[in-house]
């Protein structure tokens, strides 16, 4: 599995994981998917210390049935807040293609970032995880995060409050 920096044109594949997740799950409190132009931008806002990167299959063994060249999950680093006090203090995303889960790219993904975030001088990366999900849970654990609070029913979709756990590693 080959983890490099996204670029614009991979947007549709980023898209194309992205907006499944949007559509059908609480793990992201987006509630209209993406268009191509809004995860282009998305994309160039990703570039340098806040960077994007992707998970592409090397090799036809790796990922039964998925072609070598496909992006099966991605990472970025995102401004935590806007003040200027925060600004060595960033907040991940990971998001795996469903036929790739189970399979560690979440974890090669959020180590790779977790990387990324040290050599461009951040101090520390936030973790806001819906709950209920206890497989980003559970890798951000894995990869040395610990549980520092919990924002009560501070979301709203499909109808139902959602919690979210806040996570933290210090780098």
């Amino acid at each position: 599995m080959l983890i490099r920096p996204a670029v614009t044109s991979d947007a549709r594949a980023v898209m194309a994981i992205y907006n499944p997740v949007v559509e059908r799950s609480t793990a992201t409190f987006d509630l209209t998917p993406r268009t191509l132009e809004e995860q282009e931008a998305w994309l160039r806002d990703r570039t340098g210390a806040r960077a994007a990167l992707v998970a592409v299959v090397e090799d036809a063994d790796e990922l039964p049935g998925v072609p070598p060249g496909t992006v099966v999950g991605y990472a970025a680093l995102s401004p935590y807040r806007e003040r200027p006090a925060y600004a060595t203090t960033v907040e991940d995303s990971v998001y795996v293609d469903e036929r790739a889960q189970g399979q560690g790219v979440g974890r090669m993904l959020l180590e790779a970032l977790l990387d990324t975030a040290r050599a461009h001088g951040f101090h520390t990366v936030i973790a806001r995880i819906v709950s209920d999900h206890e497989a980003s849970i559970a890798l951000h654990r894995a990869c040395g995060f610990e549980v520092v609070g919990l924002e009560r029913q501070v979301g709203r979709k499909f109808g139902r409050w959602l919690d979210v756990t806040v996570m933290q590693r210090m780098l």
